[in-house]
């Protein structure tokens, strides 16, 4: 684009502002200044001598300020919900977001916020949406939020226990929840964000009827699928897959014989193989059971199990286990918060632990939270107790830690949206932590 010497005229609300068309562009095309441009962004004129907008004028010059130094001030005196609504009409809500909390770095992260839950005590599962929201799943409710941290209408799913929750989209959740015994119900449904409707339910149907089940963890693969671990009555033991878009399924992977695949503790879509990692850990079973599903060929293939290790090994303790494809490993932690690391390339081999890596010193807490892992963007991050660990560089060398000490242990954590949240579960808050704006040079 070349450089705009026109300058431009607003009246907003009343006030008058004048400014460039160079500083309009930088809105971007989506905006709506930029639909004052060509496409070859040049101005279009109308001949007239201002633009007249009847919206507030206190927020359009923060507003336009923001397009000129690509940095955000909001006055003390000016709510930030009217700003974002003003930034919404304009088309430049991502600028402000831009500004407000900079691309995600886990060494960089501060504690912006910290949220009050509804019911203390019972969180389970706490998930990043993919603009900045999140939704926090407790007992049979689940709350969301948007990226402005205002609650939309609760879920409550009838006294049924939510097992897992994840994003589609930023305007559609899947829920997992338990079934009833006598009731018939159960499995999985997916659900509007900003109302809370229910818009359909994922089905299991085993020898063409249509079965009840109890729906564990979740995670969504590539062509719009989604994956669910299943517990059925009789024979619907395993991972099940659906069309996310249609909810129909379309496939069952049932469980083998001596293995564990329904009660899973997690599952996370591997891009790079087109594998499934099932992870079915202690205490949820009395033996550790690590797979990778290759769902084409309807097999196994890899797995590691902790059956028949002495009981005084490490592996006996395994709490969670993440795949990392680029190092061909896996990733488990103990309750110690070891990191181990086991090798793709062979079945059935043993974890090499990285005593490296240990935080816990002294007596563990009354009610401690078992670690959980993560793993974003080339850094690994493992909860303990009352903070997160942050690990990077080829040996996973312990780089950063975030803690604070209101809320108790945290039960759960997501990455997304830029942002990292945290859920603690005594008092069933859940903080933000964001990375500040890089400085503008």
């Amino acid at each position: 684009m070349g450089i705009q010497k026109d300058k431009v005229r607003f009246n907003v609300g009343g006030r008058i502002f004048e400014t460039t068309a160079t500083t309009l562009a930088n809105a971007g095309r989506n905006s709506m200044f930029g639909a004052m441009f060509d496409e070859n962004w040049n101005l279009q004129s109308d001949n007239s001598n201002e633009y007249f907008i009847d919206r507030n004028p206190d927020c359009f010059a923060v507003l336009l300020d923001l397009l000129r130094t690509q940095e955000l001030h909001i006055p003390a005196n000016m709510s930030e919900k009217l700003l974002y609504r003003e930034a919404l009409y304009y088309g430049v809500l991502d600028h402000v977001r831009s500004a407000k909390w900079g691309p995600f770095d886990g060494n960089r992260l501060w504690l912006s916020r910290t949220v009050a839950g509804q019911a203390p005590g019972d969180g389970t599962a706490i998930r990043a949406g993919p603009d900045g929201g999140c939704c926090v799943a407790h007992g049979c409710m689940v709350h969301v939020y948007d990226w402005m941290l205002d609650e939309h209408p609760p879920i409550n799913l009838d006294y049924q226990r939510v097992n897992d929750v994840g994003w589609v989209d930023s305007e559609n959740i899947v829920i997992s929840v338990c079934e009833r015994l006598g009731r018939g119900d159960g499995g999985m449904g997916l659900f509007s964000s900003s109302n809370g409707e229910l818009r359909y339910k994922f089905q299991v149907s085993h020898e063409n009827q249509v079965k009840s089940f109890t729906a564990g963890a979740l995670c969504f693969g590539s062509d719009y699928k989604i994956f669910s671990s299943c517990k059925g009555r009789s024979n619907e033991y395993g991972v099940g897959v659906w069309d996310q878009i249609t909810g129909k399924q379309t496939d069952f992977f049932y469980e083998p014989p001596g293995w564990s695949l329904g009660d899973a503790d997690k599952l996370q879509w591997l891009q790079g193989s087109n594998c499934l990692l099932v992870a079915t850990l202690f205490p949820r079973k009395d033996n550790c059971y690590i797979s990778l599903l290759d769902l084409r060929e309807k097999k196994m293939v890899w797995s590691w199990s902790d059956i028949g290790a002495p009981i005084t090994v490490d592996e006996k303790r395994v709490r969670d286990a993440i795949a990392m494809e680029e190092s061909n490993s896996i990733c488990v932690v103990n309750e110690y918060e070891d990191l181990g690391f086991i090798d793709l390339r062979s079945s059935g081999g043993s974890v090499r632990w990285s005593s490296r890596s240990r935080l816990m010193k002294g007596k563990m807490p009354d009610e401690p939270c078992y670690p959980k892992l993560a793993l974003h963007e080339g850094q690994l991050f493992s909860s303990m107790n009352d903070s997160i660990s942050v690990f990077c560089g080829p040996d996973w060398v312990l780089t950063s830690r975030l803690r604070r000490s209101y809320g108790g242990s945290i039960c759960d954590f997501s990455i997304g949206g830029d942002r990292l949240f945290a859920l603690h579960s005594e008092e069933n808050v859940f903080d933000i932590w964001e990375t500040p704006p890089p400085p503008i040079i």
